[in-house]
């Protein structure tokens, strides 16, 4: 069910997206079914928070700065997305296995990017765009979690950690040990501890000193030799640093 003050707020704003002249109250309350008397109160909030601007001889009411920023702040974290895409497209193609970029979301990974090879895959993953993990046993979960301390990410898992396989880690102090390593040579390592016969590399990406993503790459284990997990290594550290290098602002 809708919050109705909420739906006219968005109702409003909507509207004045594709009215560019801007509508008066009449227009406003004809339009989306509002008595002005209900509705002028909740145009003055908008326009006090310039959300919303008044003509002062038109008596048109226009979208306002604060929505422009907001906006400014979507497109801004668009380029973002597609600066991250071309990277992880750059490093399918020299290393012909999955990357994926993920965020923290309370204590999971969510999955909200994903390239894949050309070549068909010989393995199943249980990750996808969309899809959540614990972060503990995942390499893109470390990476997000490496400038936590410890009993921060007890608090997270006040049940402690749950094993997915034998090769999960469940002792908070060898995970602590792990993102201590993490913090120092910027890359989190994870061998099958969420899914049988796979291996992930993954290094947070940072923007103005906060970690606010990672990326990572997944390998079969049978793929996983020392020469293409140092290539892995070097492909990720060279993505950390460019993305470090864009300023986001």
């Amino acid at each position: 069910m809708s919050h109705k003050p909420t739906e006219r707020v968005l109702n409003i704003l909507n509207l004045l997206s594709v009215n560019t002249d801007g509508l008066t109250l009449t227009e406003i309350s004809k339009v989306i079914l509002v008595p002005k008397s209900t509705l002028y109160p909740i145009l003055q909030t908008m326009t006090d928070m310039n959300y919303i601007q008044l003509g002062k001889d038109s008596f048109r009411y226009k979208l306002g700065i604060s929505t422009f920023c907001i906006g400014s702040s979507y497109s801004q974290d668009e380029y973002m997305l597609e600066f991250v895409k071309s990277i992880m497209k750059s490093i399918v193609t020299e290393i012909k296995e999955i990357c994926q970029m993920g965020v923290l979301e309370g204590n999971n990974v969510l999955y909200v990017l994903k390239e894949e090879p050309e070549v068909g895959l010989d393995i199943r993953i249980i990750s996808r765009v969309g899809k959540r993990l614990p972060a503990y046993c995942t390499a893109l979960g470390k990476a997000l979690l490496s400038n936590y301390d410890i009993e921060e990410v007890k608090k997270l898992y006040p049940e402690g950690l749950i094993p997915y396989t034998e090769n999960t880690i469940t002792d908070f102090d060898i995970l602590n040990n792990h993102l201590s390593t993490i913090r120092k040579e910027h890359i989190a390592k994870e061998y099958e501890e969420i899914t049988k016969g796979l291996c992930c590399y993954a290094v947070p990406l940072e923007s103005n000193g906060n970690i606010i993503a990672a990326l990572s790459v997944s390998i079969p284990k049978f793929r996983a030799t020392k020469e293409k997990l140092n290539s892995v290594t070097e492909l990720l550290l060279s993505a950390r640093r460019q993305f470090g290098n864009v300023n986001f602002k």
